[in-house]
């Protein structure tokens, strides 16, 4: 098939100044095409950057790209603190099932699409590789598509198939996917946190989880576990050990059986090469893979999810640390909830009781500013390394009781005489 690849400098020429843009994220992110539209900085002006997150090596901190460039995020991770911070980014608050409906209905409409996908076969057909997520609805929607078309994105089944015709351009680059590892160190915390939470999971339950230390180590204390399956927004390297040993069967899941189904990968090149033309492995669109009702029809699901902390009537932040904006939203309510809806669904918040300074993650009250990602009226299961407990019909003077009850013994004391002061009665 002859196809017409042109250079990166050509193809982002299709960028004009007032543009809006939307980057594929995670282990997708087109980095050569970022790069080189960022290197047009001064020649073109007010160009708003839409990402959910975006990994790998982008030369964006300096003040010639903040000035032509400003960066609207759906997410927030640790390469755009900064920016989304400053006074030339920002972040939208939304589910990351709605992301694909800013892009449809007309809330952020899109002018031009950087997308990295799989080589065409010999059909003409490509494929999003690890992240169909939001980028399905941008590679749709967007006026201009460009596709960074690299031979190491591995072919990952499911929606995200575009013929080569629907590309504006097609620029052919060869580079290894960004990598992110976790678990090279013995973690004794997230150890025992994960023994609680695979307490918590019952046989031919149905995982939700992400990546991080305690992600994987819940999955490596899944060993003994019989016929799990997977209906993930995303997952990584730990899961393969539970694919191979057969732990993970997908058999006893009321939808897409037999199938891991997720919207994204991020991890290793361990996974990327699991994943590659794997019939087992589904990525969908994350409006579908994420949404409430579709989520609540498999049984016994276990979502686990995590906060960056919790007040003792059960308020969850797990997007900022008081005004500043450190994460985002993500899918943490769209599983929360859709466990919660599930036949024997465990929805499952997982922390350490404290931070790496000492600081305690439960806390009488909130930071000023802090955003509540997990209401007290969805949560249910909390678990940190002294314990899991169920806050579902639970009053506020039980609540308190509960979690003061996981929380690292040296701060119980002071978070008891803060209920009291607050409630006036005592909480222990």
């Amino acid at each position: 098939m002859d196809i017409n690849y042109i250079s990166a400098e050509s193809a982002v020429q299709l960028v004009k100044s007032g543009d809006r843009v939307f980057i594929h994220g995670s282990a997708a992110t087109p980095l050569h095409l970022v790069n080189t539209l960022l290197k047009r900085a001064g020649d073109i002006e007010n160009v708003e950057l839409v990402a959910i997150s975006t990994y790998g090596d982008i030369d964006w901190n300096h003040p010639e790209v903040l000035n032509s460039f400003y960066l609207n995020s759906l997410f927030v991770s640790a390469n755009v603190r900064d920016w989304v911070n400053g006074d030339r980014g920002d972040y939208v608050p939304v589910f990351l099932s709605e992301i694909p409906r800013l892009f449809e209905k007309g809330a952020l409409p899109l002018d031009v699409a950087l997308v990295q996908v799989s080589p065409p076969d010999r059909n003409g057909y490509c494929t999003l590789g690890t992240s169909v997520d939001a980028a399905l609805s941008a590679a749709r929607n967007a006026k201009k598509v460009i596709a960074q078309v690299n031979p190491r994105m591995p072919v990952v089944f499911g929606d995200g198939v575009f013929h080569i015709s629907h590309f504006d351009a097609l620029v052919w680059h060869e580079a290894e996917l960004p990598e992110l590892k976790h678990g090279a160190e013995k973690d004794e915390v997230a150890t025992q946190i994960a023994k609680y939470v695979a307490g918590l999971i019952e046989d031919r339950s149905t995982l939700q989880l992400g990546i991080g230390t305690i992600p994987d180590a819940v999955l490596q204390a899944l060993g003994n576990h019989k016929d799990l399956g997977v209906h993930t927004e995303m997952f990584s390297d730990g899961i393969i050990p539970l694919v191979e040993s057969g732990v993970i069967t997908n058999a006893y899941k009321k939808i897409h059986r037999g199938k891991i189904i997720s919207s994204f990968i991020l991890g290793t090149r361990k996974v990327y090469d699991f994943v590659d033309s794997n019939p087992v492995v589904n990525c969908l669109d994350v409006a579908y893979v994420n949404n409430v009702h579709v989520i609540s029809k498999n049984p016994r699901v276990a979502a686990i999810n995590s906060a960056i902390e919790i007040d003792i009537t059960g308020q969850v932040c797990a997007d900022s640390i008081g005004t500043y904006q450190y994460s985002g939203i993500g899918g943490q309510m769209d599983f929360m909830r859709g466990a919660s809806l599930s036949e024997g669904g465990k929805p499952i918040i997982a922390l350490p009781s404290t931070t790496k300074d000492g600081t305690s993650r439960i806390v009488s009250v909130l930071k000023q500013g802090a955003g509540v990602v997990t209401t007290r009226g969805n949560v249910h299961y909390i678990v940190t390394e002294y314990g899991a407990v169920n806050l579902y019909g639970k009053n506020m003077d039980q609540r308190a009781r509960l979690l003061i009850s996981i929380a690292h013994p040296a701060h119980r004391e002071q978070l008891e005489r803060d209920y009291f002061e607050r409630f006036r009665r005592q909480a222990c």
